[in-house]
């Protein structure tokens, strides 16, 4: 036995500092994927007793990273160094330290490198995130051995998940409208879906085959049950319920003169009785006689009854939303109320409640929170999610939930706890704006609260709060000198504040809410960018308007002011940039392309050209002194100065993003420009090939990005509120 268990130690510590070394780990996700490695932490557990705590807790920190970013993994193997980073740095265990070394100096391509902890921590925040619908994710159920979760979408989809892994196995097609609600037979095998078609299907979940379509409805299906048995299914349509025999696919029995919307459904465990929630009342229902046994209407304390209800296993307790922010708990047989739960910001979107009947989870926004009924404590806070929270289903085990989201992804949670509240670390608005001062060594974010934060670019520390807003702060400019900012603000409002103080020096009123900010090179002249489609050009020390800019249809979201300063370019929400004579206030020209909102435009140093980003998913380069864009052999023309290009002008637009890109900073060389998008990553772009040559996803949408002098230096802020510096590896600097 000693000559096994040192063998069994020798094997775990050779195991050991192969998983901590990077380029191990590097190699071994590029040959067997990111479950594979996932697993090989799982193996190193069997010589824990073998190994200290230091090197246990050092495994299990890594595992965690990975199974945190398994889903960007699994599409981007080049984003391993970075996430590592990201989730990783704050911890100063050596080993960890000296495996990030190695990351830093193992990558020969161009990548963001996070130079502090920008991501969630390994056992923060969700234990996986699944991606793979293309729409919103409404619907999700799981397995009665916990292993397999089925989700539906209104891409019209279901797709069947390994829990465990988080593999994708299966999608089920044959809806022809948004998938609204998902249940499974306690055998496991076969799983019901409801359709915004007015439909129900029958799969079998082994196969992935559909077995029948269930046609009777004359609305949206908006909630399925299965009975105990697995030969019965209770669907709500609207102000109707039909019970449904499973076999034959045949309608056993109809409700259909409700005169309220059916809100929730549940079957008893013992098969026999419904309870359907519909306006303010409460039903149980007879299946066999169609008999309403009970109904309970004392619920007039209830705003908008039915946006969210959960009946707990022992079907003596359900919960219900009261439409103002609270849950109630009620005994169904006596018909009173046990207790009230009140711990909300916004409206509860859904509820579950675990099998034990004594933990339940519910939905608020995009948010998710764990309470002890029977106590009426709230365990945890879970954030993550970047889009509202449509359903939660909680594993049999009571230890696992799963979330579906209007962010197209599903999150996997634990929600066990020793009693402890654990809140995920989130912060409260996303970050709509950041500028970085001259010198290189601040930066400015603005927050979608009423403050700004002022930054140590180097220690990535908050120095100091700017707040003196009484509105949202849209956007942030700093002067040339450093000295000043101007921030905009949803109370109509431009505020002009003393970076080093922190004091606001004065504030400046419109009539329109001001989206954004530029202040000229000379620090004399600033242009302000309003929601009612006109622009305002004004004197920095006497506040004075000089020019009112007019000629856009929508409202004008970003401005940029050209290195000379006789020239403003606008973008707009009517899908277009116009350029402006700042001097005289005339149009010069309007740019063309897009197909949706402009969301931000940016102009390099050498003023040749512009960069304009979209709700469209695109960036576009334009040349400045022309109404077109430009294709990359006509750039490349320009910048070894051959200006015989005119017969040759071609649209020229860079894509990669897959949703709407946010904004967009041009390096001091003018060659490298880095872009943000709201679907969750940072690309950086060679402006001499138009390609994409880096990128880097994050946990949230980005919201804006900068550029820091030196040319290396990315500040970008999130929806979630964090703000993220990084460098640009593999680049020369701003030059």
């Amino acid at each position: 036995m000693s000559k096994f268990k040192e063998r069994l130690g020798k094997q775990g510590e050779r195991l050991h500092q192969l998983l901590t070394d990077f380029d191990f780990i590097e190699a071994k996700l590029d040959a067997i994927g990111v479950q594979a490695l996932i697993e090989d932490y799982d193996l190193a557990r069997v010589s824990d007793v073998l190994l200290s705590e230091g090197q246990t807790q050092t495994l299990r920190l890594i595992q965690g990273a990975i199974c945190d970013s398994a889903h960007v993994l699994d599409e981007d193997k080049t984003q391993l160094a970075g996430h590592l980073l990201g989730r990783l740095l704050d911890f100063e265990l050596p080993e960890i330290q000296r495996m990030l070394e190695q990351a830093k100096h193992l990558k020969n391509s161009v990548w963001l490198r996070p130079l502090r902890g920008n991501l969630e921590r390994p056992e923060e925040g969700c234990l996986r995130t699944l991606f793979g619908h293309t729409d919103s994710v409404t619907a999700v159920a799981i397995a009665p051995d916990g292993k397999t979760a089925i989700s539906g979408s209104s891409d019209q989809t279901l797709k069947i998940w390994d829990i465990d892994s988080g593999r994708e196995l299966r999608t089920l097609i044959g809806h022809t409208s948004s998938v609204t609600a998902v249940a499974i037979a306690p055998d496991g095998k076969t799983a019901i879906s409801g359709s915004s078609d007015q439909t129900l299907k029958i799969w079998d979940i082994d196969s992935g085959r559909e077995l029948r379509t269930l046609i009777g409805h004359s609305d949206s299906v908006t909630a399925v049950v299965i009975g105990p048995d697995g030969k019965t299914a209770i669907s709500a349509s609207k102000y109707t319920l039909r019970i449904w025999d499973i076999t034959s696919g045949r309608t056993v029995r109809a409700l259909t003169d409700l005169t309220n919307w059916v809100t929730g459904v549940a079957i008893a465990p013992d098969g026999k009785t419904v309870i359907y929630g519909s306006a303010d009342t409460l039903k149980i229902w007879d299946i066999s006689s169609g008999r309403t046994l009970r109904t309970l209407t004392d619920l007039t304390e209830f705003d908008d009854f039915g946006i969210a209800m959960a009946i707990a296993p022992s079907s003596k307790t359900v919960i219900l939303d009261s439409g103002n922010r609270t849950l109630e708990v009620w005994h169904i047989d006596s018909g009173t109320k046990i207790r009230t739960l009140i711990c909300h910001t916004w409206e509860i979107s859904t509820v579950a409640i675990a099998l034990d009947g004594k933990t339940a989870v519910w939905a608020e926004d995009n948010a998710l929170t764990v309470w002890n009924i029977h106590r009426g404590t709230l365990i945890q806070a879970l954030k993550g999610h970047s889009g509202s929270v449509n359903a939660v289903a909680i594993a049999p085990s009571g230890k696992i939930a799963i979330s579906a989201s209007s962010d197209n992804t599903l999150r996997i949670w634990d929600i066990c706890s020793e009693g402890q509240l654990r809140t995920v670390t989130c912060y409260d608005y996303p970050v709509g704006a950041v500028a970085i001062a001259p010198n290189g060594k601040t930066a400015i974010s603005a927050s979608n609260s009423d403050c700004l934060t002022v930054w140590d670019i180097d220690s990535g520390k908050s120095l100091r709060t700017l707040d003196d807003n009484t509105g949202v702060v849209n956007k942030v400019a700093i002067s040339p000198s450093g000295e000043i900012a101007v921030s905009c603000s949803g109370d109509r409002t431009l505020t002009v504040w003393q970076i080093d103080t922190g004091i606001a020096l004065k504030t400046l009123y419109y009539q329109a809410q001001v989206n954004a900010v530029a202040i000229a090179p000379d620090g004399k002249t600033a242009v302000s960018a309003l929601n009612s489609g006109t622009l305002k050009v004004w004197d920095t020390d006497s506040d004075r308007v000089l020019k009112t800019l007019t000629g856009h249809t929508g409202a004008v979201t970003a401005v940029a002011i050209a290195p000379d300063g006789k020239t403003v370019i606008s973008a707009s929400s009517d899908d277009t940039l116009k350029i402006w004579d700042i001097n005289t206030g005339n149009e010069l020209r309007t740019l063309t392309g897009h197909t949706d909102s402009v969301t931000a435009v940016a102009i390099p140093p050498d003023g040749l050209i512009a960069i304009s980003a979209s709700s469209d998913g695109t960036l576009k380069v334009w040349d400045i002194n022309s109404e077109w864009d430009i294709n990359s052999e006509i750039f490349s023309r320009i910048l070894i100065g051959d200006t015989d290009w005119a017969s040759e002008i071609f649209s020229r637009t860079l894509t990669g993003h897959t949703s709407g890109v946010t904004s967009v900073a041009i390096a001091p060389n003018g060659l490298i420009a880095v872009s943000g998008s709201s679907d969750n990553t940072l690309k950086v772009w060679d402006l001499l090939s138009g390609k994409e040559v880096a990128s880097f996803s994050g946990e949230y949408g980005f919201e804006c990005c900068a550029i820091a002098p030196d040319g290396v230096t990315v500040v970008a802020g999130d929806r979630s509120g964090r703000v993220h510096f990084l460098r640009l590896e593999g680049v020369s600097g701003g030059g």
